[in-house]
């Protein structure tokens, strides 16, 4: 039994006529919601699906790490349908974008996949997106079966929740803007932005005014940032989604993937 009213037969209404055949589906607890949706696709079912969990047991973020999920406290869900871009580079740029502006003014993007408290670095969420090939006739050329995952934080952490290990960047929560938004509210409020975001990737891909609108989030444009042995100031991205950083001596990095560090200017 879930713990709120998820309404997800209105939320399908809203969903189904963008991605024919999609399902609307709501657990109580499960691993991880991406580990679901690409176990079906190991099984062939391939069919569109939005699946949300109240909480996640071993919901997983970026490089491998745990993602923390407790009934009421955030909103953890994934979104499985087949895709054929021309371009991957930069899905998860378009999908980090279409949650931001969902979110608010509050809400930035640090790169690659984490949605911050702008003027604040604090974590309001975070975006994994994970792709799978498909094995059967009749697919459109590139097209691939791909879940993209998403933890937002709803509620403030209860004393004692969690270590400091567990959130190294700090966290943040919605409550702390609209003190009574819950998970299913905050559901009904990302998912179509997020589905014709990720449609409109497949036609377009990262396009000019997707970064344009990109940079106007960016939380590290213009602060000195580190990536493995690459020291710079980040100055925005290229146009197939790579971070740029500027070293000391005016040499402009391309930054494709690894974890990015905010350092003191």
């Amino acid at each position: 039994m879930t713990l709120f009213p998820w309404d997800a037969e209105t939320l399908w209404q809203d969903l189904e006529p963008l991605a024919p055949g999609l399902s609307v589906e709501v657990l109580a607890e499960t691993d991880s919601t991406n580990t679901h949706l690409m176990e079906r696709a190991r099984r062939g079912d391939t069919l569109p699906c939005l699946l949300v969990a109240e909480c996640q047991r071993a919901g997983r973020g970026r490089l491998g790490r745990p993602w923390w999920s407790q009934p009421g406290q955030s909103l953890t869900f994934s979104l499985g349908l087949r895709l054929a871009p021309a371009d991957w580079s930069g899905l998860s740029l378009a999908v980090g974008l279409a949650l931001a502006e969902a979110l608010g003014e509050h809400t930035g993007l640090k790169w690659p996949n984490d949605l911050w408290l702008r003027g604040d670095d604090r974590k309001l969420g975070g975006i994994l997106v994970e792709v799978a090939p498909l094995a059967e006739p009749g697919l459109r050329p590139g097209e691939r079966w791909v879940v993209i995952g998403a933890g937002l934080n709803v509620a403030p952490l209860p004393d004692g929740q969690a270590s400091a290990d567990t959130f190294r960047t700090g966290y943040a929560c919605l409550q702390e803007f609209e003190p009574l938004l819950t998970p299913p509210q905050l559901l009904h409020r990302v998912a179509r932005p997020l589905l014709e975001a990720v449609l409109a990737f497949e036609t377009d891909g990262l396009s000019p005014r997707l970064r344009t609108r990109y940079a106007a989030r960016d939380v590290l444009a213009g602060r000195t940032v580190q990536a493995g042995s690459v020291t710079g100031v980040a100055c925005g991205l290229s146009v197939d989604g790579s971070l740029q950083v500027r070293d000391a001596h005016g040499t402009v990095h391309a930054l494709h993937s690894g974890e990015v560090s905010v350092r003191p200017c």
